[in-house]
């Protein structure tokens, strides 16, 4: 089959394009002069009065074209017009590609045939256009069709000094697929006028023990690749099926594609694929490997982890090779990630922070680093000079009880001197293994001794623990365990066999020691009880306070879960709140039914007790198992979940005399996880008669900031106010309010004191021991943080609120779910705690519909536990409730609706999906049925 060369033309009509970004350039590469189709923003930003202070080089992969980029072309026109850096985009289709000139071919494209481009010349050709377009804006020369000619620079050779990258105009690629190392070693190889590189899903290195991705294997298999690249266009409808494209939107990626003539380039793009040492590119990509390891200028990695052909693997060596790299991971993004997410506006936020309009250029921080390193620094000054083990270090010698599981069958009680000899024996062992501080240990553990041994061997030697909720189920456990990349697990059976069903990250480590046939299975090579006979270290490393200690996972009810990183010094702090706040310190008696305060207790010299139950069923912990681990551990203080207590309130009937004793000498019990209602308080001093009872509100990105006690609950029931009170902020915490807007939005302005009080906002917190940032989420650590003038960094909670004259704390749901009506945000969870309280309703849900700042209440009811049937409310509980929230907040409901079920996060019964429910609403109130899945 006879390809025959075209000129490069311009794009016919497409949505979403500019048809001033596009030029016809003429290149001179090494084998000769070549036209080139380039997407160029230069023209339209001198049209609107901007001469460009940064350069942004863009390089499309396979099949797509510069099209791609058109997201990061409008992005950085707005932000120019809005006062940033101004920032030109050029992004040239590769030769063969896009709209760019179609080489004369004489055969269908094959691995080793010579009429492939290969990955040099594709360098050569990106060196070729870029090069001469970056001296125009030095030159202040117009921007016009013509020749570019690369001669002044030699071939990938130093530019001349007036397109050399500087502070007052960085040069900065970005780049896709194949693109993305192409781009990174144009980057790599010119160093010195690049200021920074930024890649999407990409590869460049292929392990020689790991397959090639299967779709790639089956595209490269024999005749497949021309049938599948070329002859038909199944491999470009395969990939524009990997994101979620309109379909006007997926013919703008085929239109310079639509006959075999055209699409030569795409199977010459994948028969260059190096999978082995006898392909024609395969030394190159070495070269580029190294050079790209070489690079130390800022750099940003993009990743959609859902993607089937750039898998978790190259991301990792891309990780290992760009050390200083910035990462955002879209959890659910696939191989379009910039499709599926808004990717341009990370790379605009991540530009904006490494160089900023009249800013000191690429040797600034990024906003989120700088954020996050500023809330290490603090916690590490506020935290106790002694580290987290230091407490477990001094009492080596103590033969009292430092722990008791009652998981294990019969009850394992150990000591401070047992405890510290196996968390030491286990860290040297460790050492021995292979791990080395700052190496990730996903923790597939349940809480109990074997999870306290195996977390305070890893804090001694800098190893940083990773913790994952089983409650996520397989799924989220396998997004947490591939986000955080662990490189060693320790498991019970039940783990290890999930991390090798899903293929889990990791070196293995088992808890107990396994037979050789399950090793073999499960891949392990050794257990935590080998590990403990290891000879004492006379040294073992020493982290820093502002060392990670731990990656946790939220719990994913907003989305897929988040890593939360905390450092030593975090974690010192945390334990030091406890210490300071409640009065927990060396010698109490910890019953621990929350998991997470559960591995505290070494850290302040607590004895902790795990009860008999399951951490992932909170419901299981009965007032009998409670009980019996207060008399254990000699225990004066409790911490359990609301719905743990709950259950422990229905079973206290059970208690026998010696059991009511025990529970009658608890002197303090804490709950968290869920605001503790009224009712159930009432429930638990019945319980523990000579307890104080308190309900610190937190979430993992800090797990104490408010506190609330019994009688602070029965005030606030008796008080007219919208939402849950939580209480006051602890010692320590400052707590702050971004207003919400019309739109929805939370101001960047924060209020405090008396302004911040009786209105709605978004809840913003400070404290030295909150989380140092989110792990691998560059945006979401940016977007989480708030300065202020005196140069504090602030925490977005996301929670929504009021703060009442008297300085307590009201939730009203979540920033995501305000409702914008024309009188005025609304915060959902005021008006359904005011709902509740009417007899027919057992739970509700307020949610908007509409256009935002015009949106309607609705109220949806479950029926759940009710005599209701799905579909309109009766007419009279309308009436009734529609009475009762215009009275209280003045607003009108539009509807009340009865929802067939209400979606809620597997653990979290009070987290209800309101966002479905919306689209349920809608739906119903647009005819539709309202037996439809909510």
């Amino acid at each position: 089959m006879r390809f025959p060369a075209r000129p490069a033309q311009a794009p016919p009509k497409l949505p979403e394009w500019d048809p001033a970004w596009s030029r016809i350039v003429e290149a001179k590469t090494p084998e000769g002069p070549h036209s080139f189709h380039v997407l160029d923003t230069l023209e339209v930003l001198r049209t609107n009065g901007f001469e460009p202070s940064g350069t942004i080089l863009a390089l499309h992969g396979n099949p797509t074209w510069s099209y791609l980029w058109r997201h990061l072309a409008q992005a950085t026109v707005d932000t120019a017009r809005s006062g940033g850096r101004v920032w030109r985009l050029i992004a040239p289709d590769q030769l063969d590609m896009g709209f760019s000139e179609r080489l004369a071919h004489n055969s269908l494209p094959t691995p080793h045939g010579a009429e492939v481009r290969r990955m040099s010349q594709r360098i050569d050709d990106f060196d070729a256009v870029v090069t001469p377009l970056l001296a125009e804006v030095a030159s202040s020369a117009a921007p016009q069709d013509g020749v570019a000619d690369a001669a002044s620079t030699g071939r990938n050779g130093a530019a001349s000094a007036d397109t050399a990258a500087s502070a007052e105009h960085p040069i900065v690629t970005i780049g896709h697929d194949w693109g993305g190392v192409l781009s990174l070693g144009w980057a790599a190889r010119n160093a010195d006028r690049v200021s920074a590189s930024i890649s999407l899903n990409t590869a460049v290195h292929q392990p020689e023990d790991a397959p090639i991705p299967a779709p790639l294997r089956a595209t490269l298999a024999g005749p497949m690749l021309p049938t599948a690249t070329v002859v038909t266009d199944g491999f470009l409808r395969v990939t524009m099926s990997l994101g979620d494209l309109d379909p006007e939107i997926k013919d703008a990626f085929r239109s310079p594609y639509e006959s075999a003539s055209r699409r030569h380039g795409i199977g010459g793009f994948v028969a260059d694929i190096p999978v082995d040492e006898s392909h024609p590119s395969y030394s190159e990509l070495q070269r580029v490997g190294a050079d790209i390891a070489a690079f130390d200028h800022p750099a940003l990695l993009v990743w959609g982890p859902k993607d089937p052909v750039f898998l978790e693997r190259y991301l990792r060596d891309l990780r290992q090779r760009l050390p200083q790299a910035d990462v955002h991971r879209f959890e659910l993004g696939s191989h379009l990630v910039s499709e599926d997410y808004d990717v341009a506006g990370v790379v605009t936020d991540w530009l904006e922070t490494r160089f900023p309009a009249g800013g000191t250029g690429a040797n600034a921080p990024s906003d989120a680093t700088a954020a996050s390193e500023a809330t290490v620094a603090e916690n590490a000054t506020a935290a106790p000079a002694r580290g987290v083990t230091s407490i477990l270090d001094a009492r080596h010698d103590d033969e009292a009880i430092a722990s008791v599981d009652f998981a294990q069958t019969p009850v394992q009680q150990i000591t401070w001197r047992h405890l510290w000899h196996v968390t030491t024996s286990i860290a040297g062992g460790l050492l021995e293994l292979g791990v080395r501080p700052g190496d990730r240990v996903s923790m597939l553990v349940p809480p109990g001794n074997n999870l306290t041994a195996a977390l305070y061997a890893c804090l001694k030697i800098g190893a940083v623990a990773v913790v994952a909720d089983a409650g996520l189920g397989p799924k989220g456990m396998t997004r947490a365990t591939s986000s955080a990349d662990p490189q060693w697990i320790i498991g019970e059976l039940p783990g290890l066999g999930l991390a090798r069903a899903f293929n889990w990250p990791g070196r293995r480590i088992s808890v107990s020691p396994l037979g050789s046939v399950a090793a073999k299975l499960f891949k392990v090579e050794t257990s935590l009880t080998a590990l403990s006979r290891t000879t004492h270290h006379a040294q073992l490393p020493t982290p820093a306070a502002t060392d990670d200690a731990a990656i946790l996972f939220t719990s994913g009810s907003t989305g897929p879960a988040k890593g939360v990183r905390y450092t030593h010094g975090d974690i010192s702090a945390l334990a030091a709140v406890l210490t300071r706040v409640f009065d927990v310190r060396e010698g109490t008696g910890l019953v621990a039914g929350f998991p997470p305060f559960a591995l505290l207790g070494p850290a302040i010299g607590a004895t902790s007790v795990t009860p008999d139950m399951s951490v992932t069923k909170p419901k299981t912990l009965t007032a009998s198992a409670i009980s019996d681990a207060i008399i254990a551990g000699h225990s004066t203080m409790v911490f359990a979940s609301p719905a743990a207590y709950k259950n422990v309130a229905a079973t206290a009937s059970d208690l026998d005399e010696e059991q009511k004793a025990a529970c009658a000498r608890v002197e303090l019990v804490l709950s968290a996880g869920a605001p503790v209602p009224l009712g159930l308080m009432d429930s638990i001093a019945e319980v523990f008669p000579n307890a104080s009872i308190h309900s610190p509100y937190g979430m993992t990105e800090g797990l104490l900031l408010t506190d609330i006690d019994h009688a602070g609950v029965r005030a606030a029931d008796a008080t007219p106010n919208l939402g849950v009170c939580v209480g006051r902020p602890i010692d320590g915490v400052e707590l702050a309010l971004a207003p919400i807007d019309d739109s929805g939005s939370a101001a960047d302005v924060l209020e405090r004191g008396v302004d911040a009080q009786g209105h709605l906002g978004e809840f913003v917190v400070s404290a030295a021991h909150i989380k140092s940032g989110y792990d691998n989420l560059w945006a979401t650590t940016a977007a989480s943080a708030r300065d202020d003038l005196e140069g504090r960094t602030w925490h977005r909670t996301n929670d929504i609120g009021h703060i009442d004259a008297a300085g307590r704390v009201w939730l009203e749901g979540r920033l995501q779910h305000a409702v914008t009506t024309p009188r005025g945000p609304v915060g959902p969870g005021g008006l359904e705690a005011l709902i509740d309280s009417d007899e027919q309703v057992s739970r509700s849900s307020i949610v908007g519909i509409g256009p935002a700042g015009t949106q309607s209440l609705v109220a949806v009811l479950d029926a759940e536990g009710t005599d209701l049937s799905p579909g309109l409310a009766p007419l009279d509980l309308t009436s009734r409730l529609r009475e009762l929230v215009a009275e209280v907040l003045g607003h009108d409901l539009t509807a009340v609706l009865v929802a067939p079920m209400f979606p809620t996060d597997i653990r979290h019964n009070s987290k209800i999906d309101r966002s479905r429910l919306a689209t349920w609403t809608d739906h119903v109130l647009s005819g539709g049925s309202v037996r439809t899945k909510v």
